[in-house]
């Protein structure tokens, strides 16, 4: 199952198991319960502190669990962790085995504290890259908590399972055999959501916080540049943010940041945030920002928060980015993780055989087509424009594609759905009037990005977009305001150029604290 230089750092990685742990593996006479064995077999057989069994009682199969502590720690894995979940089964071996996680003591001392019985399923596919941090977050739960278990599924593995269990989407998450969250979570958010006293301690924590010299108000590639070259500055930061990371979470293959080749969007979003916590930084994640209050007589402006806090800094750089956008059509809200996806990476196995569409000519939209082709029955790419606007090599590879069908000059008008799932879309010719609707089962929406800055509306000046004004320094139309990033008028929404930004604002905002 692995090579040589994989069972090599395996054993490497085995070496730091504090326990012994055993693995139980549920199989049948499937060709993947064989590969499974073989992966059991090849794992214990890197260790003397681990064992293997193959005499699970597990419904799902192939299956295999990782216990230690006389089964009051365990992690389970239905199907092959492979792909983006390889680095979930090794964190799992090692934190089931008494290796401590890299999260926050506080954080972990609260997962040990759940003392009511939860027990997760999440649905994974092996080419999610939001995937691995929702089961590596339930795993740490079940490794450190005997009343936490959990169970990673692979859906494209049990697909009879993911159809009665209606996912559309993945990451989802089940407790307790009810829908707990679907999307990207990591342990905070997990915790967040399950110990309800936790947003309050965090609310009255950031409450008791002194003001920032330079707050940053999002934790992308522009608020992670402009938090290092203020704190390199020796002056107080801050960095306030829904999700460190922001939009490049949601980004699969990065082959345009200069000086690398190749990289993915969380392996990228993890390193910006390792790279602003060398500095002197004050990082609060799991914080949505609600409201900007200018300065007043005391100099300092202050941000409010969802959770009901507020901060106060002298001067703000906002980079909140921005979301994908939505078609606005009816039934889309309805259908969403239902069959309306956005994320082709992620859910794309969820649709294997089926007939599926894509909404958008541009880039994405191509790119995500060519992927689907390779998976799904059918392709329909439907195009506002009367041409496709994507790179003109990816239009041909797109056009010798055989399970693909393009229709442009369409605008969609409506999903069509049964109450529980996608049947169908709608679409107008856009030069005969005419009505057209397609019958499929998975839409991936592809149209660009809207900036998150309702929550700015008639603060400071917005474009007719809702994107920040900004001069060339990243100065809004408020004193001591910045911006940066794509949340801001500056054309071209690319990482590199976020940084950059990013890094204006932060030399600006610092300029204007040694003039005023």
């Amino acid at each position: 199952m692995l090579d040589a230089a994989t069972t090599a750092q395996l054993k490497a990685y085995l070496g730091n198991l504090r326990r012994p742990i055993e693995l139980v593996a549920s199989l049948d006479e499937s060709p993947k319960s064989a590969e499974t064995r073989a992966l059991v077999e090849e794992i214990a057989a890197q260790s003397d502190k681990v064992s293997a069994r193959f005499d699970g009682t597990e419904a799902r199969r192939p299956s295999f669990a990782i216990r230690a502590d006389e089964g009051r720690a365990e992690a389970v894995f239905a199907g092959l962790p492979m792909g983006h979940e390889f680095t979930s089964l090794i964190l799992a071996l090692l934190h089931v085995g008494g290796h401590p996680p890299k999260e926050d003591a506080e954080l972990l001392d609260a997962v040990r504290a759940l003392d009511v019985p939860l027990h997760f399923e999440t649905f994974f596919s092996l080419t999610c890259q939001n995937c691995p941090d929702v089961v590596q977050a339930l795993n740490i739960m079940a490794a450190l908590n005997p009343n936490v278990t959990h169970t990673a599924i692979d859906g494209a593995l049990f697909q009879d399972e993911v159809e009665r269990r209606k996912v559309m989407a993945v990451p989802m998450v089940f407790l307790n055999g009810e829908i707990f969250g679907q999307g990207r979570m990591d342990l905070a958010q997990i915790m967040a959501k399950v110990d309800t006293d936790a947003v309050a301690r965090a609310a009255e924590k950031i409450k008791a916080k002194e003001p920032f010299d330079v707050l940053v108000v999002g934790g992308g590639p522009a608020g992670a540049a402009a938090a290092i070259y203020a704190a390199r500055k020796g002056i107080r930061t801050g960095v306030v943010a829904e999700r460190f990371g922001g939009q490049v979470l949601d980004t699969l293959g990065i082959e345009n940041f200069i000086s690398v080749q190749h990289t993915e969007g969380p392996k990228l979003a993890a390193q910006l945030e390792g790279h602003v916590k060398e500095y002197d930084v004050d990082v609060m994640n799991l914080q949505r920002a609600s409201a900007l209050k200018p300065a007043n007589g005391d100099g300092y402006a202050t941000i409010e928060l969802e959770s009901g806090a507020s901060l106060k800094a002298k001067t703000i750089i906002l980079s909140t980015g921005a979301r994908w956008r939505q078609m606005g059509v009816p039934g889309e809200e309805e259908y969403r993780n239902r069959g309306v996806a956005y994320c082709p990476h992620c859910d794309g196995p969820l649709f294997k055989g089926k007939r599926t569409a894509v909404i958008g000519g541009g880039n994405s939209g191509v790119e995500a087509a060519i992927d689907l082709a390779g998976i799904v029955a059918h392709v329909t790419l439907i195009e506002f424009d009367s041409v496709l606007r994507a790179d003109a090599v990816l239009q041909d590879k797109l056009r010798s594609l055989p399970n693909v069908t393009i229709i442009t000059s369409a605008l969609t008008t409506e999903v069509i759905g049964d109450g529980d799932k996608v049947t169908g879309l709608r679409y107008r010719n856009r030069n005969t009037e005419e009505e057209h609707e397609v019958t499929l089962e998975g839409i991936f929406v592809q149209i660009g990005l809207v900036p998150n800055t309702e929550w700015l509306d008639g603060t400071l000046a917005l474009s007719n977009r809702g994107e920040i004004e900004i001069d060339a320094r990243g100065e809004t139309s408020l004193a001591g305001v910045f911006a940066a990033g794509d949340a801001t008028t500056v054309p071209y929404k690319q990482i590199v150029i976020a940084m950059g930004e990013g890094s204006k604002a932060a030399l600006s905002a610092f300029d204007y604290l040694i003039r005023h």
